[in-house]
């Protein structure tokens, strides 16, 4: 029989009435036990003056609503229409209206109630850390919900900025996409927000703020989707989740992190766009009073035989497996002989993982919460942003879950205890590291998730430009603005053909959608797909959600940097 947490998900805060404010931002910061506000590197592209926008599905903004300060938000440029539309379908339009009704969520209902606070974090090893997190835990205690039903969620915000919810990987009403200045008002503080959309297709998501660089903090937890006829057999399951940190560590925060990097670029603080060159933070010693390594910027310190020569730009002092640090780690327990369904997850900013079962083989089963062709492999790779399942057989004793922090020197552990033994260390190298990572081009959809074949209506392309030298992070050379539009049409077979011509990688993340990886049916359905440095990517996918949707960059400095970009349908 299969373990799983009751449903639906115990609540960490008193209901708060759906909507608007509930209280002074005072009575906000007092509950956030005087949180003070992070550093000032927000970009100054993200913070304009706020505008007006109307009101609708279930407390969501048009288009036209604004950001209030921070995040991907803010008025639309001088020139844009006042609606914000301009012929585009509305984020609260009647198109979405149908689309979710079309859904016809007929399965049980999963209510739930959160909060994001200002809150101290324990990492493990004595390591206790200042933080943002949805209630008191790192990550956020896990969600399920049922395919077929329904998903209601209000978030209160009792953080000293404004916030979002974004549903990553999940095809939604576009006014529950959680994009400020986009599909919604942000969230201010004092402020909640009730989510509530049908959930139609079982898998592996997650959730995060698309507010920033919140993300980075601890702002983020596992969504689960189950199967009611669940085609795969297994006895336990495990959910893992995988993240970089820094957030806390000597006064660190992410905003910091971003100034300081475009600080560099710009030639400033020693020049840390200068390849091998790593600074710590401004006027911060490279070793923290933790002891702890500050937080590094510039080119990682490894090159990666997957990832190429620059596979990162920010070495974090730590790397996490369900929010422990590697020397005080997680511990999964099961019998040996079990077979154990593992739901990886990669929530972090700016960091790939290469993860591994010591001493087991693992055999693939889904990507971004399609299933695929079984596949059988000792290690994977996930780019951020990226999930997988896996399932695996336990042998007897006691095995590293070891994540490498691909070319930053660096690792994130978990144990799978089944038995007497041992605990391996910090140190342990699964030999399954040493081969290549299985990858997602190397997977096929299995048949119930295959795209059928057909010729693509439009094609769009894309390069992605910049350079860690100027961090100027862009698509086709233009910075993000909320009034972008790249348009297509309900009923649409779209291509996207990305050109990097970059020399990093980018993972490159779709809202609203699940594209199959090539330019045939039959490639891997996925939300989430790495772009190799001076490489080209090809998905397709069908346009059957309208609404205005996100297309970034999910290395959380590169998408604030401005590599992100909305397809806009067509009314």
């Amino acid at each position: 029989m299969r373990s799983r947490p009751a449903r639906p998900a115990t609540p960490d805060a008193a209901p708060v009435p759906a909507g608007l404010p509930v209280s002074s931002r005072r009575a906000v910061l007092a509950t956030a036990g005087g949180a003070v506000l992070a550093g000032t590197g927000l970009l100054s592209a993200c913070a304009r003056p706020s505008a007006p926008g109307a009101a609708g599905g279930g407390g969501a903004a048009t288009a036209a609503g604004a950001a209030h300060g921070h995040g991907h938000g803010g008025a639309p440029r001088a020139g844009a229409p006042a609606d914000g539309t301009d012929g585009y379908v509305d984020p609260a339009g009647p198109e979405v209206r149908a689309a979710e009704a079309a859904r016809t969520a007929t399965g049980p209902l999963t209510e739930v109630k959160l909060t994001a606070t200002a809150t101290p974090l324990d990492l493990g090893g004595g390591r206790t850390v200042r933080s943002w997190a949805y209630g008191d835990r790192l990550p956020g205690r896990e969600v399920r919900a049922t395919a077929g039903g329904t998903l209601a969620l209000t978030l209160a915000n009792n953080l000293p900025e404004a916030t979002s919810l974004h549903w990553h990987g999940l095809a939604l009403r576009n006014d529950m996409d959680g994009v400020p200045g986009l599909t919604q008002r942000e969230i201010p503080p004092g402020g909640s927000f009730p989510y509530r959309f049908a959930v139609p297709q079982p898998g592996t998501y997650w959730f995060h703020p698309h507010t920033g660089v919140q993300q980075d903090r601890g702002l983020y937890a596992p969504l689960v989707v189950e199967d009611p006829k669940e085609p795969l057999a297994y006895d336990k399951e495990w959910v893992v989740v995988l993240d970089d940190w820094l957030d806390g560590v000597d006064g660190s925060t992410p905003d910091a992190v971003l100034a300081d990097l475009r600080k560099g670029a710009s030639g400033r603080n020693g020049g840390a766009g200068a390849p091998g060159h790593h600074p710590g933070q401004p006027g911060r010693p490279r070793t923290g009073r933790s002891g702890a390594p500050a937080p590094a910027h510039g080119r990682a310190a490894d090159t990666s035989d997957v990832l190429g020569d620059e596979p990162g730009n920010v070495l974090y002092p730590y790397y996490l497996v369900n929010g422990r640090t590697a020397d005080d780690p997680s511990v999964f327990t099961a019998q040996p002989g079990d077979r154990i369904r593992l739901r990886i997850i990669n929530a972090g900013g700016e960091t790939a993982f290469r993860i591994a079962l010591g001493g087991h083989e693992m055999t693939v089963t889904h990507t971004d919460g399609f299933p695929v062709e079984t596949a059988r492999t000792g290690a994977l790779l996930l780019g951020m942003g990226e999930r997988y399942d896996v399932l695996v057989t336990a042998l007897d004793g006691v095995f590293p879950l070891t994540a490498l922090a691909e070319g930053k020197g660096g690792s994130a552990l978990a144990l799978l205890r089944t038995g007497s033994g041992t605990a391996p260390t910090a140190a342990t190298r699964p030999a399954e590291l040493d081969g290549p990572p299985l990858q997602a081009g190397a997977l096929k959809a299995a048949g119930s998730a295959a795209l059928a074949a057909r010729e693509p209506d439009r094609t769009v392309r894309l390069r992605l430009t910049g350079s860690m030298a100027r961090y100027d992070w862009a698509f086709d050379g233009q910075p993000y603005t909320p009034d972008q539009r790249r348009p297509v049409q309900a009923g649409e077979r779209v291509r996207l053909e990305f050109e990097n011509r970059t020399a990093m990688w980018h993972p490159l993340h779709l809202h609203g959608h699940t594209f199959a990886l090539g330019s045939a049916a039959g490639g891997a359905r996925k939300d989430t797909a790495i772009v190799l440095p001076r490489g080209r990517l090809t998905v397709e996918f069908d346009a059957d959600n309208p609404g205005l949707w996100m297309l970034h960059c999910h290395n959380v400095y590169h998408s604030e940097s401005g590599m992100m970009t909305v397809l806009g349908y067509r009314r």
